[in-house]
């Protein structure tokens, strides 16, 4: 799936800003081609440029029609966005998650996400138009999203599927952590620590603390780094002053 070929459509929208907050929810995830099912007069360019803030080509680049069915004529998939389930309105509804997945199993060309307006959301007929539907699960009390919220969660979606290896934390693993439990070990027995306490329930100690807070690779340098440093700066100390006899040794001179 090429998030080239991906488009937003928006269905008769009513507030100038929610496009412009569209678009910029569109431009973070790389998504560009937006559509709209009405008319550029009736939208005020200057609310949207406003929100739509460094996306305001998106905006300048928008599409119109007159219905969904032709703004979604050259697409291979089309997916209407509801709350409201029902036997006219898809019946299965995919979450976001299945939904991407779905199309990222489809063709190469162009697929089509519509999001109905602010107030109304999509009718029975506009949803019949597309050729499945997607869901946003939300509270109970309060399930009616943004429309900009809408379009953020499955551009980013959409996007998060594009991006499947991106990651954002990698814990090292228990081979990796004894290295680091080395490095302690290592410098607080060039400190002279192990004389006050045994290095074996030492290691035991900062491995069992270590393996529970789950460590990033950097996490994991940074503290072989700070360990390392102690035991240097500590043995730099002890070198740089002069070195006090016993006393019982200096009553015998």
């Amino acid at each position: 799936m090429n998030l080239k070929n991906v488009c937003i459509i928006l269905a008769h929208p009513e507030e100038s800003r929610n496009i412009g907050s569209a678009c910029r929810a569109m431009a973070n995830c790389g998504i560009e081609c937006l559509r709209i099912v009405g008319c550029r007069s009736d939208y005020d360019d200057e609310r949207v440029k406003i929100l739509a803030i460094h996306a305001a080509e998106i905006w300048e680049r928008a599409k119109f029609f007159s219905d969904i069915k032709s703004a979604t004529a050259d697409c291979v998939l089309s997916a209407a966005t509801t709350r409201r389930r029902g036997k006219k309105r898809k019946g299965k509804l995919f979450l976001p998650e299945e939904f991407c997945e779905f199309a990222k199993n489809s063709s190469d060309g162009k697929i089509a996400i519509v999001f109905g307006n602010e107030r109304a959301g999509l009718s029975d007929e506009e949803v019949a138009s597309c050729t499945v539907g997607v869901t946003i699960p939300s509270s109970e009390n309060f399930p009616s999203l943004n429309l900009s919220h809408a379009v953020q969660i499955i551009c980013y979606e959409l996007f998060r599927a594009q991006n499947p290896n991106e990651k954002g934390f990698t814990p090292i693993d228990l081979n990796r952590l004894e290295k680091t439990i080395f490095k302690i070990s290592q410098s607080l027995e060039k400190i002279g620590f192990f004389k006050l306490a045994g290095k074996s329930d030492m290691e035991n100690f900062w491995r069992g603390i270590l393996s529970r807070a789950i460590l990033s690779e950097s996490e994991a340098k940074y503290i072989e780094k700070i360990f390392t440093k102690a035991a240097g700066l500590a043995s730099k100390n002890f070198l740089s002053k002069p070195q006090e006899l016993p006393l019982d040794s200096a009553a015998k001179k």
